[in-house]
């Protein structure tokens, strides 16, 4: 029997600690496994150790296994990035990215918010990492706030350009164009959700908020602080965002539609509680949390496939208002 260990919060709340996911996937309780990637499954440049295996049993034991990731990049290009790390992508049923759904919402525009919007925005992108292409949207990109009618933030360190080009700008800049924007009322939407991800043993900031780092992930100590933010700023100033991701349950239930099920027959599986762990909440899914994965240093973990103290975890949950179903050290079988 797994053992059990209960999370203090308004309504008792129970976790369940585990060895591997073999212990729930041989049970074949969930047909579709909604699958985070970043401090899961790989670091950005590898994979962790054992989680090639894990999927492949994970797939052999007949599970659907679905990608829903805050990244701003395309489905497509999610799954080609895992191939490259050395994943198998036909082991998927398919993937689901804030990325993606931005891209089809603004395309269909079947939605009164999107409906709404106008074609002229301030794209806030990549530059290191490469700008996101909005080939097929029939947008304007615009460069002067009094001609943009939203923002569409995919990243934090440029400004795209109607040549399409992206030019690269410090935080501050971007910080003041915000307030701009923020005094016409103009709608921002956010492609990445993310406050912060794992990127090769070390954090990057995210649309979602900015901060300095130092140190880096998984098998050393972080410590970061926080400057400000993009999106939360924005609304503290009283713009009006659109968050297309995790958290929020359209990730999951896009998701789900994709496997054909419902969310009794659905499992995610996250390394945050504020994002994977709470957004399954929201979406009534059962959710396993990985805690060598952004949490880490939070829970005073030095290596791989530490094991974290239940008495942090409980701690880390209430704090986050995120309650797993399961908690797990690592993505391995």
């Amino acid at each position: 029997m797994m053992p059990r260990c209960s999370v203090q919060s308004p309504d008792v709340q129970l976790f369940q600690t585990l060895n591997g996911l073999q212990q729930i996937a041989e049970t074949h309780r969930f047909k579709a496994w909604l699958l985070d990637q970043f401090g899961v499954l790989h670091d950005g440049k590898q994979p962790y150790p054992g989680a090639i295996t894990t999927l492949k049993k994970l797939a052999n034991s007949g599970a659907k296994m679905v990608i829903i990731s805050n990244s701003s990049r395309r489905a497509s290009t999610t799954l080609e990035k895992l191939g490259s790390l050395g994943f198998d992508p036909s082991l998927f049923v398919g993937a689901v990215t804030s990325g993606e759904l931005t891209h089809q919402s603004l395309q269909r525009r079947d939605d009164a918010w999107f409906a709404a919007l106008g074609k002229c925005c301030i794209h806030m992108t990549w530059s290191g990492r490469g700008a996101i292409s909005l080939e097929g949207l029939e947008l304007q990109i615009v460069e002067n706030v009094k001609d943009a009618d939203f923002i569409l933030a995919h990243g934090t360190e440029a400004l795209g350009n109607p040549s399409g080009d992206a030019i690269p700008m410090k935080l501050e800049e971007l910080e003041n164009i915000l307030e701009q924007c923020a005094a016409k009322h103009i709608p921002m939407m956010v492609a990445n959700p993310d406050f912060v991800t794992v990127e090769a043993r070390a954090l990057r900031v995210m649309p979602a908020r900015i901060l300095i780092l130092f140190g880096y992930m998984g098998l050393m100590e972080i410590t970061y602080f926080i400057l400000g933010t993009l999106a939360a700023k924005y609304e503290e100033l009283g713009g009006e965002v659109k968050w297309m991701g995790k958290p929020d349950k359209i990730i999951y239930k896009a998701a789900m539609e994709l496997v054909g099920v419902d969310p009794i027959d659905s499992i995610a599986v996250g390394d945050s509680l504020h994002h994977d762990i709470k957004g399954a909440n929201a979406a009534a899914v059962q959710s396993v949390l990985i805690t060598g994965g952004i949490h880490a240093t939070e829970l005073g973990l030095g290596s791989f496939a530490d094991i974290a103290d239940l008495s942090s975890v409980q701690a880390l949950a209430s704090k986050y208002d995120a309650y797993p179903s399961y908690v797990l050290p690592a993505f391995t079988w």
